[in-house]
């Protein structure tokens, strides 16, 4: 029960918060020095360059500033722990002893073939916020966390993998809900809506999700593989077309065909995406904006 654990933290413009997020961490642990938050801060924000805290391990990455999906790439490619946990600085953990509930968890997955994920206090289980991989796991996906991902979608994407993976057999998700990392994000009222915030391309990623549909459905194979003992060599799978629908009948159309007719996905998980995307497309195009903080979960 000594696994170490590596936190996964992009930050830009939030020292206050990245040191409130590793004092969480610091306070909540009970073996802390089996612990270590690899940070990426970009050349351009010097105020988080020195981040650090007493008694944890932290690791400090200073680079040009890149993709969400780089930043996390980078952080694991830098990082040493058997559980990886992939953060945001807008998180306070509230759970005391949330590092050995991550290890017993761990341990009960002897294949190491799992995605765990917390209580976040604004999504629950509906979506891995903040997801909880075993090292042996990222290994076979390849590319965990693909570099495409501008600024989000990384959790859908681990998640459809495992939904996936779900619908060929094995259920192997895992909702942590006595283990709170409190999302103290905009949209709950818990923040202000800062620079970063207002930067973040809110739907830029949503022609990617579809692009690397191949690439989740190639993982999804090479993790069925490895559970049930067979050949698990990397499956390489090109990225397919961005799908960016040029009107409201278009996307209806073009997102049936991509999710409801994918006989890879249980049943419920496509009408939720279908239905989700279709959210999406309205909103980019503002005609959701009555919908006010209920608008919000799109």
């Amino acid at each position: 029960m000594t696994g170490k654990i590596s936190i996964l933290l992009p930050t830009r413009g939030r020292p206050a918060l990245a040191l409130r997020f590793l004092d969480s961490v610091l306070k909540q642990s009970e073996r802390p020095e089996r612990a270590e938050v690899v940070i990426y801060s970009d050349e351009d924000d010097p105020q988080s360059h020195g981040l650090h805290a007493e008694g944890l391990e932290v690791r400090m990455i200073v680079v040009p500033r890149v993709s969400m999906g780089a930043y996390n790439m980078a952080c694991f490619e830098r990082s040493s722990g058997d559980i990886v946990v992939l953060a945001n600085d807008d998180i306070v953990i509230k759970t005391r002893g949330w590092d050995r509930r991550l290890r017993e968890v761990d341990q009960s997955v002897p294949d190491g073939i799992y995605l765990a994920y917390p209580n976040d206090l604004f999504k629950g289980s509906r979506v891995c916020t903040f997801p909880i991989l075993s090292r042996r796991a990222c290994s076979l996906l390849g590319e965990p966390f693909p570099r495409s991902y501008q600024g989000a979608f990384i959790d859908y994407h681990l998640l459809d993998i495992f939904k996936r993976l779900e619908h060929r057999g094995h259920q192997r998700l895992i909702y942590l809900e006595d283990v709170v990392f409190e999302h103290m994000h905009y949209r709950t009222g818990k923040a202000e809506l800062d620079e970063t915030y207002r930067k973040r391309g809110r739907f830029e990623d949503d022609p990617v999700f579809f692009a690397l549909k191949g690439k989740r459905s190639s993982a999804a194979r090479q993790l069925k593989e490895a559970i049930e003992g067979g050949a698990h060599g990397i499956h390489p799978e090109a990225a397919g077309e961005l799908v960016d629908p040029a009107g409201f009948g278009p996307a209806l159309v073009e997102y049936w065909n991509q999710i409801m007719r994918d006989g890879e996905l249980p049943y419920g998980w496509r009408a939720f995406l279908y239905l989700w995307f279709v959210g999406r497309y309205l909103a980019s195009k503002g005609h959701l904006r009555f919908l006010g903080k209920a608008g919000g979960a799109l």
